[in-house]
C-alpha cells in the first residue's frame, strides 16, 4: 500500500504534517476529513529521481503563476455562464496549446470525472497552486460561490503579479547603468592605470599617497581577481547553505523586515500579502483560525509565518484579531487602526481587503521612489569612483615633472 506524506489544518486551526499508508489520495483525505482536519497537501513518497532530487521533479513542467491566473479568470467566467464544470474544463484545454499549462488542466479534469471535488483536484497537482488558492476553492465549493472565489484569487494573483512585473520592468534601466559603469571603472583599473606605471618609475619621485593606493588596488585586481571571484563564489554557496536552514532562513527574513530602506518596503509588501490573503479568505467563510494558518503557509516570509502561527494559540482564547496583530510588532499603525474598526463594526473582511489596497499603491509608490533614485546613487557614486582615479594619475604626472598642482 502506498505510503502519503500530508500536510493538513486541524480543527484547532494548527498546521499539522505527517504520513499514512492510503490506497490512494482520495482514500488518504477522506481519511484526513474524517479526523477533523483540512487537506491541503498529500503526495506519494516515492524513491528513484523524485525521490532524490524532488526540488528538480516539481519545477520541471510548472505553471507560471500568471498563466494560473488567466486559467482562473477563464474558468469563473465559463462557469458563470451556467456550463458544468468539467465542460468548462474541457473548454478550457482546448483552447490551451500544448505543454504544461494544457497537462495541468488535463490532470484536474482527470480528477474531476474520477468523482473529486476541484479543491481535492487542485491539491493533487503538488506545488502548482498556492496553498491560499486551494483553501479558498475548498470554501467557495463548500458556501456554493465558487464562481466568485474564482474571480477573487484571480484578481489576487494579477496584482501581485503586476507588482513583480513593475519591479522587473523598473530595475532594467539601472541594471544596465550599473553594468556599463562597472565594466569601465574595472577597465579603467586594470588597463588605463597599468599603463601610466613606466611613466611614473622612469620619473622617479615618490608617488602621492592616493595614487600609491590606485595603483595597489589596479595590482590587486589584476593579479588577484581570481581569489576575488573565487571568495565571492564561496560566499554566494555559504550564504544559499545558511538560507536552506530553517535558522538561517528566519534570520535573513527577520532582518529583511529591520533592514535600512528596503525594510520599509519588504514591510508593506507583506502587510498586503497578509491582509489580502486573509481578507478573501475570512469572506469565502474560511474560519479565522484556519485563515491564519492558510495565510501562514502562502507566506514567502519565514518571520512574518511564525508570527501568525503563534498568533493563532491566543485566538483560540476567544480574543479578537487586532490587539493580537498589534504585538507581533511589524504592522504599521494606520493599518492596526483599521483592523480594528473593521473587526468593531462587523466589517473585518472588507477593511482587510481596503488594507490591502492601500499598501498595494504604498507598495508601489515605495518602489518608484527607490527605482528614482538609485540611477542618480549609482551614477554619482561611480562618478566619484572614476574622478578620483583620474585625479590621482593627474596628481602623479604633475608631481613626476615637477609642475604646480
Amino acid at each position: 500500500m502506498p505510503r502519503f506524506h500530508y500536510k493538513a489544518v486541524a480543527s484547532d486551526g494548527e498546521v499539522i504534517e505527517g504520513e499514512l499508508d492510503a490506497a490512494d489520495r482520495a482514500a488518504l483525505i477522506e481519511q484526513l476529513r474524517q479526523q477533523g482536519h483540512l487537506p491541503i497537501q498529500a503526495a506519494e513518497n516515492r524513491g528513484g529521481l523524485a525521490g532524490l532530487f524532488p526540488t528538480l521533479t516539481k519545477a520541471r513542467g510548472r505553471v507560471p503563476l500568471n498563466e494560473i491566473a488567466l486559467l482562473t479568470r477563464e474558468l469563473a467566467i465559463l462557469l458563470q455562464s451556467g456550463l458544468p464544470l468539467d465542460r468548462a474544463l474541457s473548454i478550457l484545454i482546448a483552447m490551451a496549446k500544448p505543454g504544461a499549462t494544457r497537462s495541468l488542466v488535463e490532470r484536474i479534469l482527470d480528477k474531476i470525472r474520477g468523482g473529486a471535488s476541484l479543491g481535492d483536484a487542485l491539491e493533487s497537482c503538488g506545488t502548482a497552486f498556492p496553498e491560499f488558492y486551494v483553501g479558498m476553492v475548498r470554501a467557495g465549493e463548500a458556501g456554493g460561490t465558487l464562481e466568485t472565489v474564482l474571480v477573487r484569487v484571480a484578481d489576487t494573483l494579477d496584482r501581485s503579479q503586476a507588482l513583480k512585473e513593475q519591479v522587473r520592468s523598473a530595475l532594467q534601466y539601472p541594471t544596465i547603468v550599473l553594468v556599463v559603469a562597472g565594466l569601465s571603472l574595472i577597465i579603467l583599473i586594470t588597463w588605463v592605470v597599468p599603463n601610466f606605471r613606466p611613466l611614473f618609475e622612469e620619473a622617479g619621485e615618490d608617488l602621492p599617497f592616493l595614487t600609491r593606493g590606485v595603483v595597489f588596488a589596479s595590482d590587486i585586481l589584476r593579479d588577484y581577481w581570481w581569489a576575488m571571484v573565487g571568495t565571492l563564489l564561496v560566499g554566494l554557496v555559504i550564504f544559499k547553505r545558511r538560507l536552506d536552514t530553517t535558522e538561517g532562513r528566519l534570520a535573513w527574513d527577520r532582518w529583511r523586515l529591520r533592514a535600512p530602506i528596503i525594510g520599509e518596503l519588504v514591510t508593506k509588501v507583506e502587510v498586503a500579502r497578509l491582509t489580502r490573503t486573509l481578507g478573501t479568505l475570512l469572506s469565502n467563510g474560511v474560519t479565522v483560525l484556519n485563515a491564519i494558518s492558510m495565510t501562514a503557509n502562502a507566506s514567502d516570509n519565514t518571520s512574518v509565518a511564525e508570527s501568525l502561527n503563534e498568533l493563532r494559540g491566543r485566538l483560540t482564547k476567544g480574543e479578537g484579531l487586532a490587539i493580537p496583530l498589534a504585538e507581533l510588532g511589524f504592522l504599521p499603525p494606520l493599518a492596526l487602526q483599521l483592523i480594528q474598526i473593521g473587526e468593531e463594526s462587523g466589517q473585518l473582511e472588507t477593511m482587510l481587503l481596503r488594507v490591502a489596497d492601500i499598501y498595494d499603491t504604498e507598495v508601489k509608490r515605495t518602489i518608484e521612489r527607490l527605482l528614482g533614485l538609485l540611477v542618480p546613487i549609482i551614477t554619482i557614486g561611480l562618478g566619484i569612483l572614476i574622478a578620483v582615479i583620474i585625479g590621482s594619475m593627474l596628481m602623479a604626472i604633475l608631481s613626476a615633472y615637477d609642475l604646480p598642482i
